[in-house]
């Protein structure tokens, strides 16, 4: 008989004074020991790095919260053989509603038109120029949660107010849209397995149950479902909840999403056994969780959902009678009516792959702390820019800051365009900053071309200036 392959090694990561997402309980069956390293903030780095190596840990789970992502950015390239499960790059989303904003911006994913503002007089600027109402929110910190950093503003003196008292850094704008209501979708690989309706109180617009909003779990489209599965898939996410919200136009767009999110406990177990089955190549079996199961779970007081654990469902298998009273399960689809076991194979739970190079490379998309400083050089296609402008008037996020993002082909066409720089001088350039840089450079500090680059001098300096203008204009 063949040997059974060796199992990793799991560790449970841990933060002093944050709550504990997993636990042990949720990977039940697991037959080695599962190790726990605890992080006590401070400079703790180095020891909690020998720890984990000490450990012998291969698989190191849990959340990051915000306020030690950079850090935990640092420990993971420390610890290369350790793989993080979420990875740094899922948990991106989690630092930010910035860093939000980018991922949706890559991926295509609607959310609401978004401007953002490291610098106070652009910020200003935009206050005095902008339509109202729009949403002010607080981007980056250790208290995220609930709406209670979501403000609403109707007119430019209650937005500068609003800054110059909260000194939200970066200035976070979104156009107001006014929604009927939001619906939260929990995931495990990319297949939901909750979802439930958040409703505002009358003459309200916050949804938030810590607001007064009101919940339930009926009936959420499967239109809306897919667009969750697509932002799933989209961060590669183990497990992944996102809020969507439900336009008075119709339309579904992206408000938050991230990998740490509140779950019952039996939720947590099925991604325990999710993540036991990836990690023992299917020795463990993936949980079978039916489509919407929480319409008859949400049945039930939230009191008893708390304490139940371990819930497994039957598989759909035909029968006489099992057909009659299934048939009657169906459900409206834009694409007709469908039966409930149907529309539930169309969504398999699938096992992440994982990816070795990093796509979020703080180098580069670490704006909140990197703003205004220098920044090491990441070559471009770590992430391929997106082409888009301060004129865009599209339904798409616009990011402000940088205000105007260019392919590396208009790049090295505005670079070739000064007398002077040459294809191979225009190389040297681009391999020295991306195009993200440039654009940053050129708009904030452009002398620092003349500091990293040997050659480059004041006269060249003063040409592509006047060209980047030029440029600019034509935009």
């Amino acid at each position: 008989m063949a040997k059974k392959q060796k199992l990793p090694k799991i560790g449970m990561l841990y933060l002093d004074h944050v709550l504990r997402f997993f636990d042990k309980s949720n990977f039940r069956g697991w037959p080695d020991k599962i190790e726990t390293v605890v992080y006590h903030w401070k400079n703790d780095k180095d020891r909690f790095i020998r720890e984990v190596k000490r450990k012998k840990i291969d698989i190191l789970i849990g959340n990051i919260p915000a306020t030690a992502y950079e850090t935990f950015r640092e420990i993971a390239r420390e610890l290369p053989q350790v793989q993080f499960i979420p990875s740094m790059d899922t948990q991106f989303s989690n630092k930010s509603k910035e860093n939000v904003t980018r991922f949706a911006w890559k991926y295509d994913i609607p959310i609401p038109k978004t401007y953002i503002y490291y610098d106070k007089d652009k910020a200003d600027n935009f206050i005095e120029e902008t339509q109202y109402p729009k949403i002010i929110k607080k981007s980056y910190g250790p208290s995220n949660y609930g709406g209670y950093f979501v403000h609403k503003v109707d007119s430019k003196e209650e937005a500068s107010d609003l800054l110059n008292q909260k000194k939200y850094h970066p200035a976070y704008f979104q156009d107001f849209v006014p929604m009927e209501a939001d619906v939260r979708v929990m995931l495990i690989g990319h297949k939901p397995v909750c979802a439930f309706w958040r409703r505002p109180p009358e003459g309200e617009w916050l949804t938030n149950t810590s607001q007064g909003g009101s919940m339930d779990y009926m009936d959420v489209p499967k239109e809306l479902l897919d667009l969750a599965v697509q932002v799933s898939k989209s961060a590669n996410a183990e497990y992944w909840a996102c809020d969507v919200a439900v336009g008075e136009d119709g339309k579904y767009r992206i408000l938050e999403c991230a990998t740490a999110f509140a779950a019952f406990p039996y939720i947590r177990d099925w991604i325990g056994q999710y993540l036991m089955h990836k990690f023992s190549n299917g020795r463990f079996p993936l949980p079978n969780i039916p489509l919407y199961n929480w319409e008859e779970l949400g049945k039930m007081d939230a009191s008893v959902l708390r304490t139940l654990r371990y819930i497994t469902f039957g598989r759909y298998t035909p029968s006489y009678d099992g057909a009659y009273f299934l048939d009657k399960k169906k459900r409206e689809t834009e694409g007709g009516e469908i039966h409930l076991h149907e529309l539930d194979a169309l969504y398999p739970m699938l096992v992440t792959q994982d990816k070795s190079e990093e796509e979020w490379p703080s180098e580069k998309w670490n704006f909140q702390d990197n703003y205004g400083k220098n920044i090491k050089k990441v070559h471009a296609k770590s992430n391929p820019p997106t082409s888009i402008s301060e004129g865009d008037e599209s339904e798409e996020s616009q990011i402000q800051e940088p205000s105007i993002v260019l392919t590396e082909k208009k790049v090295e066409k505005l670079l070739t365009s000064v007398k002077g720089i040459g294809k191979k001088k225009c190389d040297h350039i681009m391999d020295k900053f991306d195009t993200t840089e440039i654009v940053h450079t050129l708009e904030t500090a452009p002398e620092k071309f003349m500091k990293d680059i040997s050659w480059f001098n004041q006269k060249l300096l003063t040409k592509l200036v006047k060209e980047w203008e030029t440029f600019k204009a034509k935009l």
